[in-house]
């Protein structure tokens, strides 16, 4: 009997307007499956990753974001001699689920801990202002297009004058770890993809984050 042999299928991505190939066996096998595009060539260098859902409609498989976040060397590669940075982890809504968003903050100079603390605390209260009135995927499309950071700079510079301003995270929460259950159990390796080729590989390990003073 002749072994099945794995192809490639068309999984539209309609959020970016893109096309990628995942390998399966048949279009039933993509069904909850995760895909992860680096967006950093589509971006001029800015090393974006946004994470996927793949499910099917109609029969095909289409992929719908559930997360996207800076990759830890754009952060690295931004820190600078003679500044701080302020960030902050925190659960909101917007029109249609609850998020995790991350802001990531670095200030020209160094400043003090009320500073760093006013920097927080305000950054949170635009946040939670902006998303409100917008869905998840409208927050994608304006992070990928630097509108969602350009605000919030904007807003903080009353507050102090920033060299940095970022969303680290944004991403579906998830208390119940429906999303890691369904990674685990039906996709064993998380595949990265990029907007050029498909290919598999295994995720790297998450470096820990450096805890602020």
């Amino acid at each position: 009997m002749a072994t099945e042999k794995k192809k490639f299928f068309q999984v539209q991505i309609p959020i970016i307007n893109k096309e990628i190939e995942l390998l399966a066996f048949n279009s039933e096998s993509l069904d909850n499956r995760f895909v992860k595009l680096d967006l950093t060539s589509d971006l001029r260098g800015k090393s974006l990753e946004i994470r996927l859902k793949v499910s099917l409609k109609d029969g095909k498989p289409i992929a719908e974001p559930v997360e996207i976040y800076l990759m830890g060397f754009f952060i690295r590669r931004m820190m600078r001699k003679g500044t701080d940075y302020v960030e902050d982890s925190f659960n909101v809504k917007c029109k249609n689920h609850t998020l995790r968003i991350k802001p990531f903050m670095i200030t020209r100079k160094k400043v003090s801990r009320e500073v760093r603390k006013a920097l927080r605390e305000n950054a949170k209260k635009e946040i939670e202002e902006y998303v409100k009135g917008k869905t998840f995927e409208n927050l994608i499309l304006d992070m990928i297009n630097n509108k969602f950071q350009k605000d919030l700079s904007m807003k903080l510079k009353k507050t102090y004058p920033l060299g940095l301003c970022e969303i680290r995270f944004l991403g579906i929460n998830d208390p119940k770890g429906y999303i890691e259950e369904k990674t685990v159990e039906k996709n064993e390796e998380v595949e990265y993809e990029n907007i050029e080729q498909a290919k598999e590989e295994k995720p790297l390990k998450k470096s820990k984050k450096k805890k602020e003073e």
